[in-house]
Order: structure tokens, then C-alpha cells, then sequence
């Protein structure tokens, strides 16, 4: 340590939000370059190292082969599939002096399509499972939490190309079954869910998330049933319709000052209360509306009907619009459409076939036969007992509102918990959506072109760095995993005599000499209390220290995660440390 490019630090960097973030930096691990954008100093690239070589351990169990793309990209294959426009403000453009277009890669399926294509073209050539581990940027507006959220990060992503479904269904399984034993040996929780595709397309979709208190991602899980979700994923199982022959025709009814579903629930239950129960605001219908921007330029509103007592959770709507972008009605839009009334909006002034022609989506439990108080369009005045599929109907269905605790499981068995992960890899099934747009065919058994159906698999590396260190650190400082810390042993001599130096270089030499990566702390100026605190921090995972124990023979071996010690003969200590290490 005398000699290592380290510097510790005892005070929390000004910028860092979460606790993977600041003992990465106060133990000399990493250092921020710009906002989003971090260098990796020896500890940290040591530990870097030890996640990629788990991850092409893995690879090469299930045949993958590893290539490496530039990073800078031609514009022409982006804007074939769509995505040069699609990724808007998400990517970092640049022209060449010719004044081309040129963007820095965020993802490479189109290169890797386009590579497979140039070299292949029988059924003979597949299946083939082709990846690599590269760094990425995409133009994060609110670059966080350090390596969580960044704008130039590493991903390992890798690409599956079969001539059969049939094919894609196995090369998809051994990805999964590759990423579960990856995860199972970076030593932090996880679980998989279902997924949403987004800028990807495809079908068959999960993510692997880091438990995580901190992580961006909401999950949901059903204990009944095992099922587990991505939040933008979740289908909500609609309800069995309603008999409504009963039903009172629906009245327009005066309900001043009720802009709010608050004002207007306790307006209900003064001025209209129920003889079974109070009203409450699932009984009313909101319509919200939105203006939705397409990646060309364009402009739509849409508006979305939920249940009162339910927001629109804007990731699931971001999910549900995608590729478009969306954002609030502002009062310009509400004066371009003078018949929706701001705060009394209902269905009669909405739908593909209404004055206004904007699009009306209703969420899946506004089920025909339900009914519910809404905007008359006027201000001032809601509609009572306005039933779905006698009064109203929309122009189809949207998963926007809010999934919460309790809801029913999609599977129908149980209800959903909600908890929250950090997103650390996403496997799906592709298709033929990049092969249809590049024309990537092979010849098949019979002499007949048929177009290559593709996986991809996808894993944030950097992000592993992070998740493993947020998930395993604790109150003192950060607490690798055997298999990815920098060193297996944080050796420590202690004191001013140099008898206890010259005992410790000897035994960090006999360490390495055994195989056993040793970080030596041979500085002797610094007093044993900073070297303590320096190597708690740091977080090896077995801390070894040479001191007062050495007059009778003794050094001291810690477990830096119980914090247990053990007194060892300096005689054995190599097979003992050994044994630990190996274990």
C-alpha cells in the first residue's frame, strides 16, 4: 500500500446520494470525471475484472464467443430500424469533419445483425451465440447514485440468431440459466420478472433486479404463486362484467367546487349519500389527459380513464406509449380543445368519434356494467350512475394507473407485494424485428431462405460493481464477495518494530507464492488505528494483521463480514489463510 495508487478518504463526496456511491469513492475505488462518468482506479478495476471474467466463465460455458464493436457508429443502421429518431435526446451525436452523422453506441444489435449477415448464410452456421463486453453511453438527463445511473458505462451484451423458434426457445433458456449462475456468484439478492421490452421490441421479456431499497425499479411478487413483475409489465386481470338492467339512467347533477376527486367525494356523501355505504373515490371515474409527442416530431392528445382512487404511474404510461413521449395538458392545450372542461372532463367529450377526436383509453377494470360518477363537461356539474357499455365506451384499453399492495395476482391465485430492485440484466426474444430490417436470411434444410430469429441478453457490468457493493457493504465500510474482491487478504503489520515488517513481507510473499492475492499494508508511519480503518473500509473479505500476537508467534486473522478473529501460528498461518480463501 506504500507504493498503490490509493488515496482514502474519511469525509462522504458532496454528490453521492447512496452508500455503494460513497464508500466506492472514499476507498479509492473510483473517481468522478464528469457528471454520470467515472475513472476506475486499481482497487476498482481489480474488482471490474473480477465481474467480466465470471461473466465469459459463463459465456463460454454455454458456447458464446466474445467480439468487441467500436464504439462510435455510423448514423445508417440506427436510421434503418428507427432508432436514430426513437432514442431523441438519448444519445450523444456527433458529425466527422465530412459532416456525417456519427452517434456513440448505446446498444449494437443493429452492428451485430449486420456482422452476422456479411460472414453467414446457410442453416449450417447456427445456431450462433456471439457477445461482447463494451462500453456504452447513452445522454442521461439525471445521471445518479454513481455507477447505477450513469452515461458511459460497461454492458456485456450478447446475441442469440436460430432459423427456428423452436431454436430461440433453447438459446433463450441457456442465456437464463448462464445469467442465473452469474448472479448466483456475485453474492447479492435477486430476483427475475417479467419485463417490458421498450426500445428493444421483441416478445419474451424478464429482468434480473438487485433487491434493493435504493433501486429505480418497482416489482411486484406473488408469494401464492411465485409470479413477479416488472412494474411496466404488469397485466391487471379484468373484471367479470356487471348486470346493469337495474341500473338508474345516469343524471347530471350540480357539484359545485369539485375540481378534485377529494372535493368531489365529500360533496357526494353530503349532498348525495349512499343508504349502503359512503361514497369513496373508487366510485368515480378521472380523466386525465395528456399530449403525447411522436419520435418525429408530431403531436396527439390522449386521454385516460382510471378509477379515482388511482394515479397514473408514469412509468407504466411511459411503457405503454413508447415510443412516444407524453406530458400534461398545460393550458394551451386545454385552449386548443375549449369541450374539455379542466377539472369536469368525461366521456362524452372524449373518444375517436367525439368532437374533440382524442383518443379515450379506459383502464382494464372499467369493465362494461360498472358504475361511476364523472365529469358532465361542464364546470361544476359530474354525471351519477354513467355506466360503462350503456353510457360510455372507450377506444380501447390502457395498464397506466398505479398497481398497489393487495392487487389481485394476473395469475389469479394470491395478491401482489410490491418492493423495489435495481436493475442488473434484461434477456428477450428479439424475433425477426432486426433481421426483417437488415434481411438477415439463411438457407434452410431444404434450399429455402428463411429469416434468422434472434435473442438478446443483455448485462450491465459496471451496475454489478455497484449492486454488489450497495448489497453487501455495512456500517464501516464496503464487504466484497469472495469472488469479486481485488485481493482475497488485506495483510496489515502493525507498530514500529521491524521485526513485525520484516515477518509480514515474508509471509505476503509465501501468500502469493501459494496463489493467494495479497493487498500488503506496509506503511510504516501510519498508525494501526488508520491501517484498521483503511482496511474495513477497503473491504477485502479476510483481514490478516501482523503485530503485538507476533512475540508469541501469533498473527491475527479476521473475517471482515462477522468481524470474528482467530489467533494462528505464524508456522501455519499460510495453509490456514489458504484453507479460508478456498473455502
Amino acid at each position: 500500500m506504500s507504493t498503490l495508487f490509493l488515496r482514502t478518504l474519511r469525509e462522504d463526496p458532496a454528490d453521492a446520494e447512496v452508500a455503494s456511491h460513497r464508500l466506492l469513492v472514499r476507498a479509492g475505488y473510483i473517481r468522478r470525471a464528469a457528471p454520470g462518468i467515472y475513472t476506475w482506479l486499481p482497487l476498482g478495476l481489480r474488482v471490474l475484472r473480477k465481474v467480466e471474467g465470471i461473466v465469459r466463465e459463463e459465456m463460454a460455458a454455454i458456447g458464446a464467443q466474445e467480439v468487441s464493436f467500436p464504439v462510435l457508429l455510423p448514423r445508417e443502421p440506427y436510421e434503418a430500424t428507427g432508432r436514430w429518431t426513437e432514442y431523441g435526446d438519448g444519445i450523444f451525436r456527433l458529425k466527422d469533419r465530412k459532416d456525417a452523422d456519427y452517434l456513440l453506441g448505446p446498444t449494437h444489435e443493429e452492428m451485430f445483425t449486420l456482422l452476422v449477415k456479411d460472414l453467414y448464410g446457410s442453416y449450417k452456421d447456427l445456431p450462433l451465440s456471439i457477445y461482447q463486453i463494451q462500453n456504452k453511453y447513452r445522454d442521461e438527463a439525471r445521471p445518479r447514485a454513481g455507477l447505477l445511473r450513469g452515461r458511459e458505462f460497461i454492458m456485456k451484451d450478447s446475441y442469440s440468431f436460430d432459423y427456428t423458434d423452436d431454436g430461440l426457445d433453447k438459446s433463450y433458456q441457456a442465456h437464463r440459466d448462464a445469467y442465473v449462475r452469474i448472479f448466483d456468484k456475485l453474492g447479492f439478492e435477486y430476483v427475475i420478472v417479467y419485463a417490458h421490452a421498450g426500445a428493444m421490441g421483441g416478445s419474451k421479456s424478464e429482468e434480473f433486479l438487485a433487491k434493493s431499497p435504493i433501486g429505480e425499479d418497482t416489482y411486484v411478487e406473488c408469494r401464492a404463486c411465485g409470479y413477479a413483475a416488472n412494474v411496466e409489465a404488469v397485466r391487471i386481470p379484468a373484471p367479470d362484467p356487471v348486470p346493469y338492467d337495474d341500473a338508474p339512467a345516469a343524471h347530471a347533477e350540480n357539484t359545485p367546487d369539485t375540481p378534485t376527486i377529494e372535493t368531489l367525494v365529500d360533496h357526494l356523501n353530503a349532498a348525495f349519500p349512499r343508504e349502503d355505504r359512503p361514497w369513496h373515490a373508487s366510485d368515480t371515474l378521472k380523466n386525465v389527459v395528456f399530449m403525447l409527442t411522436h419520435p418525429d416530431g408530431t403531436t396527439e392528445p390522449l386521454a385516460i380513464g382510471v378509477p379515482g382512487d388511482r394515479e397514473i404511474d408514469e412509468k407504466r404510461l411511459e411503457a405503454a406509449v413508447y415510443p412516444a413521449e407524453f406530458a400534461p395538458f398545460t393550458e394551451q392545450d386545454f385552449a386548443r380543445y375549449p369541450m374539455l372542461a379542466k377539472g369536469y372532463i368525461g366521456p362524452g367529450a372524449l373518444g375517436e368519434t367525439s368532437e374533440s377526436k382524442i383518443r379515450f383509453l379506459l383502464d382494464p377494470r372499467i369493465v362494461e356494467g360498472t358504475r361511476w360518477v364523472t365529469g358532465a363537461d361542464e364546470p361544476g356539474r359530474h354525471v351519477l350512475d354513467l355506466v360503462a357499455g350503456r353510457d360510455f365506451t372507450g377506444d380501447g384499453t390502457i395498464e397506466a394507473a398505479e398497481v398497489w399492495p393487495g392487487d389481485p395476482c394476473p395469475n389469479g391465485d394470491g395478491v401482489l407485494e410490491t418492493a423495489r430492485g435495481i436493475e442488473m440484466a434484461h434477456v428477450f426474444q428479439l424475433g425477426r424485428k432486426y433481421a426483417d430490417t437488415f434481411g438477415l436470411q439463411v438457407l434452410d434444410e431444404n434450399g429455402k431462405l428463411v429469416t434468422v430469429t434472434m435473442g438478446s441478453y443483455g448485462l450491465g457490468v459496471t451496475r454489478a460493481v455497484a449492486a454488489i457493493a450497495e448489497g453487501t457493504l455495512d456500517d464501516i465500510g464496503l464487504c466484497w464477495p469472495r469472488d469479486v474482491a481485488p485481493y482475497d487478504v488485506h495483510l496489515v503489520a502493525t507498530g514500529k518494530d521491524q521485526a513485525v515488517f520484516e515477518a509480514a513481507a515474508r509471509l505476503a510473499d509465501d501468500l502469493v507464492a501459494a496463489g493467494i492475492e495479497v493487498l500488503y499494508d506496509d506503511r510504516e508511519k501510519v498508525s494501526p488505528g488508520v491501517k484498521f480503518k483503511d482496511a474495513e473500509l477497503i473491504g477485502v473479505p479476510t483481514i490478516v494483521t501482523v503485530g503485538r500476537g507476533l512475540v508469541d508467534g501469533n498473527v491475527e486473522v479476521k473475517d471482515r463480514r462477522t468481524g470474528d478473529r482467530t489467533d494462528v501460528p505464524l508456522a501455519d498461518a499460510v495453509s490456514s489463510i489458504g484453507a479460508i480463501v478456498r473455502a
